[in-house]
């Protein structure tokens, strides 16, 4: 028994109508991925913010939209974690964003691409309310009738 315990021991089952070299090293493979993730590779994305003290130190910003739903991508590719919070404390609700990278480096490169992409968005995209004000305008606008000019046989203007 003492040594069942020295000696750490994996179990693998599957489903196969003749076990082969090959398939038994595609479970293997497939274990030790399985493994490795368990053990190695922390959370990243969205969290806790009990879960993303447990990695270390924090830094965080405040945010007045709680648009976090397009920096979800970012933080992926840039592999980033992070929590949110709301303080209801204050009038309006500010929101909070507690983040945690490998290094300043890349927080800075995922926070720029952000902040390039949502400037980017909002020049690009009119906003609705001077679009349809734009429209409205038009209408009120007289509209010029055009009438043949029956002396001339041309249109009158």
């Amino acid at each position: 028994m003492q040594e069942d315990l020295e000696n750490k021991s994996v179990v693998l089952a599957t489903k196969t109508t003749k076990l082969t070299g090959k398939v038994l090293a595609l479970l293997m493979r497939e274990a030790l991925q399985k493994i490795t993730q368990s053990r190695d590779a922390p959370k990243q994305g969205k969290q806790t913010l009990k879960q993303l003290a447990k990695g270390g130190s924090l830094s965080n910003i405040e945010i007045t939209n709680d648009n976090i739903k397009s920096f979800q991508p970012v933080a992926r590719k840039y592999h980033v974690s992070y929590s949110l919070k709301k303080d209801d404390t204050s009038v309006p609700p500010k929101h909070f964003v507690f983040f945690r990278a490998k290094d300043l480096d890349t927080m800075t490169a995922a926070f720029k691409e952000f902040s390039a992409k949502t400037i980017k968005r909002e020049n690009d995209r009119p906003s609705v309310k001077k679009s349809v004000e734009k429209s409205a305008e038009l209408v009120k606008k007289p509209v010029r009738t055009r009438a043949k000019n029956k002396q001339r046989g041309g249109l009158e203007r």
